[in-house]
């Protein structure tokens, strides 16, 4: 195999191909993106056969901003048969790792949602087939390799598989969550989605725990806060415009009417600071940067908006000039940044801090 398919935002397929192209350079694997405009993937050829299944493997997937999901893949399957879509398919997994998921999906266009009902339909009889040939676990298993069909067209399909410890949990690489209908704002989802990709479930007891402060920089009308709220946290919500009511209304938000650049917590018990202001990146970066180096919160999600060209430069460059800074400052952290799939023209960072040291 020497292919590699990542899927990403349509109308990012560029940021999504030179993050890759840099990234498979760095381990010395070497070869080229294929892209097509809003297309919603990204192929990476190879140079040299096995490379795909060494990028996989070498490569974090968390550390990928710009893609969605990584798999190792076969080359482009086409014209399959209308009376017999599977034998081709069993016939290109023949050599694949036994894997314990099954996927059937399509890049996330407009183009390619009519493909996912035959998806959803062709699932049944593909796992059977594949368990069958015993290419899948006769039960899912979620330690194993995760077997990806990835329709782009009616009868044409890439194949691979992507590792159950370095790929997007969730199908297609979205997490399906639904907008609250109590919530002030659509930007609540962002939030959400973000505690998803960022927090494994398992530590969100005590990392998102009930009675913790938060700080929601640029919060009006609250989406951000919303989230904070249901987790029974207590928020300070900075922001000149008005809070929604029924915010107000829990007890648990202290509204302040100040500029978020220059809000200090009156006390230092903060757990969490997000922020979703729509300023400049590096600006947002280096207050959050501000945040962490003084101690005033252990854990930070935040928002930089893109500007409309040099996209993937300039997010490399703010993300590497606050990694510069804390560094600097001698704060030890764990930083991830993704291009969410409730973004549109900014990325999500999320910072935690990994020592206890205390607010200056």
């Amino acid at each position: 195999m020497n292919q590699v398919i990542l899927y990403c935002r349509p109308g990012f397929e560029k940021e999504c191909a030179g993050e890759v192209q840099d990234k498979a350079n760095k381990l010395e694997l070497y070869g080229f993106p294929r892209t097509k405009n809003n297309t919603g993937y990204v192929v990476f050829e190879f140079h040299q056969q096995g490379d795909a299944e060494k990028f996989i493997k070498l490569q974090p997937f968390s550390s990928l901003i710009f893609a969605r999901q990584m798999f190792a893949a076969t080359t482009l399957l086409t014209d399959l048969p209308q009376d017999d879509r599977i034998s081709p398919i069993l016939e290109a997994v023949k050599d694949f790792p036994r894997c314990g998921e099954l996927r059937i999906e399509t890049p996330d266009t407009n183009e390619a949602k009519e493909l996912l009902k035959f998806c959803r339909k062709f699932t049944v009889p593909l796992r059977q087939a594949m368990r069958k040939k015993e290419v899948l676990y006769a039960k899912d298993n979620g330690w194993k390799p995760v077997l990806h069909v990835c329709f782009i067209a009616p009868g044409c399909c890439y194949v691979g598989y992507s590792l159950s410890n370095n790929n997007s949990q969730f199908f297609m690489g979205i997490p399906r969550l639904k907008f609250p209908s109590d919530a002030p704002s659509r930007s609540t989802l962002k939030l959400e989605e973000a505690f998803h990709v960022f927090i494994p479930r398992e530590e969100w007891d005590e990392r998102l725990a009930s009675g913790m402060w938060a700080v929601d920089l640029g919060a009006c009308p609250g989406g951000w806060t919303y989230q904070l709220v249901k987790r029974s946290m207590f928020v300070h919500a900075i922001d000149n415009g008005q809070m929604a009511q029924s915010l107000m209304d829990t007890g648990q938000v202290k509204h302040h009417e100040v500029d978020g650049f220059k809000f200090e917590p009156p006390r230092k018990n903060v757990t969490w600071i997000v922020c979703d202001m729509i300023e400049k990146p590096a600006r947002v970066a280096h207050l959050m940067g501000d945040w962490l180096i003084k101690a005033w919160a252990k854990e930070a999600i935040f928002n930089l908006k893109l500007p409309m060209k040099g996209r993937y430069d300039e997010v490399l460059q703010d993300i590497e000039n606050l990694k510069h800074y804390l560094i600097q400052n001698g704060v030890k952290f764990n930083l991830q940044a993704k291009h969410l799939y409730h973004d549109r023209e900014e990325i999500t960072v999320h910072i935690q801090r990994l020592d206890n040291r205390s607010p200056h």
